[in-house]
């Protein structure tokens, strides 16, 4: 009895203590067992002092001696209901979890994603960086191919719905369901791709005007899981992916299917206007894709590459082609 007498004066005291600048106050039951009370407006305190925690504690202690199990549901105007669950009680030990008003709901997520490993959350990701291919493991422009891109221009962009499932404190996967831009620009602004019924070739245009870009775009709906390992600090943040301060890394599989690609030069005619020509093909491009992907994490920054297994064009249809992307996740 003076246990359930102490435990009522400390969550009163604390509640009354940290109501100003705190949202959860968590109760230890046990090793495995514990309360929380979270308080997201301060107007319910008068609304907390009308429960009787005194009955409450009588009634589960008279349940626990009948059964292993109880779990009990108040209402300040109404009877205490109560139904089996796994629960236990033990000696008493009242801790408080402070936060900023600014970062109620990470304080909130930070709790469970600690106690309850299985916790899911969803983001909205933007993969932003670079394109290139390998051919044999060799960059394009070293042998001097009309297909070499150029470092700068070649863009990667990619929108992502992620689902982050977290398994322990250290470690969870990022489901992704995306669409991306691959866009690769050629070295040479002349460049033409040219299909036939043999495949597809890459020739120089011998137009008299200025060429300005030669592009060739692909587009890609994707699929990702990916297990990330984390290290370092446990702090949350307002962004899901800072819960884990320190360091983080991790690499899994992607597919993809083609669903848009095209050829597009620029240039500047006779006259000096600039023209835009655009040519919508499948350019013998494999369909789908698949290949690995690798994250890693520092604090509030995220990084990617994407390393596509099979080759961009189809088997005898073209250059035997493997493409790949980097840059920034935010």
């Amino acid at each position: 009895m003076k246990k359930i007498l102490t435990l009522s004066v400390v969550l009163f005291t604390t509640l009354a203590t940290f109501a100003q600048k705190t949202d959860t106050v968590v109760v230890e039951l046990a090793k495995t067992s514990r309360m929380v009370f979270t308080i997201k407006d301060k107007s319910d305190l008068e609304q907390l002092r009308q429960y009787d925690f005194q009955a409450m504690f009588d009634d589960i202690l008279t349940r626990l001696e009948k059964s292993d199990s109880v779990v009990v549901v108040v209402n300040p105007t109404e009877k205490t209901q109560t139904e089996t669950t796994d629960v236990t009680a033990s000696d008493f030990n009242v801790y408080h979890q402070e936060s900023d008003d600014d970062d109620n709901d990470d304080s909130d997520d930070d709790y469970f994603r600690h106690k309850h490993h299985y916790r899911t959350r969803h983001a909205f990701n933007v993969d932003l960086g670079l394109n290139s291919y390998l051919e044999d493991g060799k960059f394009p422009d070293e042998e001097g191919q009309a297909y070499a891109t150029r470092p700068w221009g070649s863009w990667y962009l990619g929108l992502n719905s992620v689902q982050r499932t977290s398994i322990t404190n250290s470690f969870y996967v990022e489901w992704a369901l995306g669409v991306s831009w691959n866009i690769f620009r050629f070295q040479n602004d002349k460049t033409i791709v040219v299909k036939d019924d043999n495949g597809v070739n890459f020739d120089e245009d011998f137009r008299d005007v200025s060429f300005i870009k030669s592009k060739l775009g692909v587009t890609y709906l994707n699929v990702s899981a990916v297990p990330m390992f984390s290290f370092g600090d446990q702090h949350g943040g307002k962004r899901w992916r800072t819960y884990n301060s320190g360091f983080r890394i991790g690499a899994g599989p992607y597919a993809g299917y083609r669903i848009g690609s095209w050829a597009r030069q620029v240039y500047k005619d006779e006259d000096g206007d600039r023209q835009r020509e655009r040519n919508r093909d499948n350019f013998y491009l494999n369909n789908f894709r698949y290949g690995l992907r690798l994250q890693i994490g520092v604090r509030s920054a995220d990084f990617f590459i994407n390393y596509d297994m099979n080759e961009l064009f189809a088997t005898g249809k073209g250059p035997k082609l493997n493409a790949f992307s980097f840059g920034v996740t935010f």
